[in-house]
Order: C-alpha cells, then sequence, then structure tokens
C-alpha cells in the first residue's frame, strides 16, 4: 500500500502539532504548514526527515494555493487535507468589536479552508481522499463574545456538508470536528488574563476537564482513516459533553 500524505495546517503548536504527530505514527507523511516557518520546521524534524515543512498563510489565496502545490511537489501526492489553522478573537462584547478585526477571523477560517479544500480536491482528482475541517462548539451553539469565530465555525460547518455533497462522487470524503476547550497555550493565556474563570468552565462541561490536544487527534485521524469510510458530511463533537448539556451555564464562561 502507498504511503499517504497528509497535509496539517496551523500544525506548529497545539491541536495541529498533535493531528500531526498522531498522522505519522499511522504511518502518514506529514507535510506541516504554519506561518511560523522556524516552529515547523523544527516539528517537522522532530517527526523525521521524510516529513515536511511548509510556510503557509491560509488567509492569502496565492499562500494557500502554493501550499498545496509544494506539498504535492516534494512529497508526490495528498491524501489527506486537515484545515487546523485558525486564530482566536477578541473576547470583547459586540458593542466593541470592529470590522477588520471580525474580517480578518473570517479570512483565516472560511477563505483559509475554502481555498486549501478546493485545490486539495483538484489534487485527489482521479484518487480519492479525505477532508478534515476543524470547527468548534462556537459554531454549533451560541457563545457571547464569539461573534466573528463563532460565525467563521458555523461556517465551516455548512461548507463541510456542502463539499461532501458536490465531491462523494469523486471518492473525496469531507468530514468536521467540532472541538469543545482543549488544554492548549491558546486557553491557557485566557485563564491567565482572567477571560475565562477555569472552575466554572470545568464545572459546565459533563466530563469535568479540558480535552488532550492529543484526544482531538484522536478523532481527527479516525474521520481521515479508512475505519471512516462510510462517514462523510459529518460533524463530530469532540467536547466532553458540552454541547449535549442543555444547561447553557454561565454566559461569563464563553
Amino acid at each position: 500500500m502507498q504511503t499517504q500524505v497528509a497535509l496539517v495546517t496551523g500544525a506548529a503548536d497545539g491541536i495541529g502539532w498533535a493531528m500531526a504527530r498522531r498522522f505519522a505514527a499511522a504511518g502518514c507523511c506529514v507535510a506541516l504548514a504554519d506561518l511560523d516557518h522556524d516552529r515547523t520546521a523544527a516539528r517537522a524534524a522532530e517527526l523525521g526527515d521524510r516529513h515536511l515543512a511548509v510556510r503557509a498563510d491560509v488567509a492569502d489565496e496565492a499562500s494557500a494555493i502554493a501550499m498545496v502545490e509544494e506539498t504535492v511537489a516534494r512529497l508526490g501526492r495528498l491524501d489527506i487535507l486537515v484545515n487546523n489553522a485558525g486564530i482566536g478573537d477578541s473576547h470583547k462584547p459586540t458593542l466593541e468589536q470592529d470590522l477588520a478585526t471580525f474580517d480578518r477571523i473570517l479570512r483565516v477560517h472560511l477563505d483559509g479552508t475554502f481555498v486549501a479544500s478546493r485545490e486539495a480536491a483538484r489534487a485527489m482528482a482521479g484518487q480519492g481522499g479525505a477532508i478534515l475541517n476543524v470547527s468548534s462548539i462556537a459554531g454549533l451553539t451560541g457563545l457571547p463574545r464569539r461573534n466573528a469565530y463563532g460565525a467563521a465555525k458555523a461556517g465551516i460547518v455548512a461548507m463541510t456538508k456542502s463539499m461532501a455533497c458536490e465531491w462523494a462522487g469523486a471518492g473525496i470524503r469531507v468530514n468536521a470536528i467540532a472541538p469543545g476547550y482543549v488544554g492548549t497555550a491558546l486557553v491557557a493565556k485566557l485563564f491567565e488574563a482572567g477571560r475565562i474563570d477555569r472552575g466554572r468552565l470545568e464545572r459546565r462541561i459533563p466530563l469535568g476537564r479540558l480535552a488532550d490536544p492529543a484526544e482531538i487527534a484522536e478523532a481527527a485521524w479516525f474521520l481521515c482513516s479508512p475505519s471512516a469510510s462510510y462517514v462523510t458530511g459529518a460533524v463530530l463533537s469532540v467536547d466532553g459533553g458540552w454541547s449535549a448539556y442543555g444547561d447553557a451555564g454561565d454566559a461569563s464562561l464563553a
């Protein structure tokens, strides 16, 4: 069986890095893409010589196109794309939010997912493949002060379903995961800044804790693996029960 090539965006840290490690452990040759090329190169070297670091700004169409082209040119093919690259929002009340920040968040999440998926589908033509988009509980439920982020992640859900229906005939499966709160450096900074009360947050989560990035990576690998060969257009919540819990809880948690 030919070695599969997986491209993971936002792979320098956090969930993206956990995904890159998991896909490499499954035998994939991984292209790690991120704006921070030095860190990404170090991560790729940590995985081994056959893996690739690609500098990419997914919010820029030319850069996103070049990212896919470089992956195919240097690794020979593309079987899996994980659209993980993203940025946080300001956590400000709606009346204090500015359009420039709103637009930037949508460009990274929506434009980046759209362009990378379009180019990946072209590369997968005639062979099939799997595309995984990273949404969020913010795209499935209402979270105060998360307008841009929530809108972007909800848009990713809609895009996932549309692409899944359109590309199924070409053997390209498109799914999404919707993580809850994950123990990443970004979330740690929100705790430190007092934007989120960790104790109240964990009490709101039925499983009582944040996810480990490796747990999100396991769900990602499942949806991209042969084990999910009949799954497309699905959105898998990986949130410790957050979206299943009927009581919205304290709005300050968001």
